[in-house]
C-alpha cells in the first residue's frame, strides 16, 4: 500500500519557498526600504516573483556578487549586473515599472539600475523624455533606494 505524504510534501515545500526568499533577502521579512519584494504580486499556482542577484565592481576591479539591494546600496557599488536568482512572473511592482519605463528599459535594466548607487541617473539631473521614463520606472521600481529623493528632485525640476 502507498501512503500519501501530502502535509510533509506541503511543508517541505513552505520550507524551501521560505529558505530561498529569507537567502535573496526578499522574503515576507525583508525590510520594505530594500526594494522590489515581489509581495505585491498575485501568481498563479507553481509561479513565484523574480528575484534579482546582482555582480557590481568592487574597489578593487573585482566583481563582487550581493543578494539583495541592501547589501548593495550599503557597499556603495556601481556598475551592477541583475541574474534572475528565482521566480518565474514579475511582481505587480515590477510590472508597473517597466510600464513606466515606456520602453526606455526593461526589468533586468531596471534591477541593475536600481542596485547602483553614486551614478546616473541617480545622481544627474533629468534632461529628457527617455531619462523621465526611467527615472519614473526606478522611483516605482526601488523606492526605498538611497538616493531616491534626489532622483525625485531631478523628475519633478524636469516636468516643472
Amino acid at each position: 500500500m502507498l501512503r500519501s505524504r501530502p502535509p510533509r510534501a506541503a511543508l517541505l515545500g513552505v520550507l524551501l519557498v521560505t529558505v530561498l526568499a529569507a537567502c535573496s533577502g526578499q522574503g515576507a521579512d525583508a525590510d520594505p526600504t530594500e526594494g522590489p519584494t515581489g509581495s505585491e504580486s498575485v501568481v498563479s499556482d507553481g509561479a513565484s516573483p523574480v528575484v534579482f542577484a546582482f555582480e557590481c565592481d568592487d574597489d578593487g576591479g573585482d566583481r563582487e556578487r550581493y543578494t539583495t539591494y541592501s547589501a548593495v546600496w550599503e557597499a556603495e557599488r556601481s556598475s551592477c549586473t541583475a541574474h534572475r536568482l528565482t521566480g518565474s512572473v514579475p511582481s505587480e511592482q515590477q510590472q508597473a515599472a517597466v510600464r513606466a519605463a515606456g520602453g526606455a528599459a526593461t526589468l533586468v535594466e531596471l534591477a541593475a539600475t536600481c542596485a547602483d548607487t553614486g551614478t546616473a541617473p541617480w545622481t544627474t539631473a533629468v534632461t529628457t523624455r527617455r531619462g523621465a521614463q526611467l527615472a519614473a520606472a526606478l522611483l516605482r521600481y526601488c523606492p526605498g533606494h538611497p538616493e531616491t529623493d534626489r532622483l525625485r528632485d531631478a523628475l519633478i525640476t524636469y516636468r516643472g
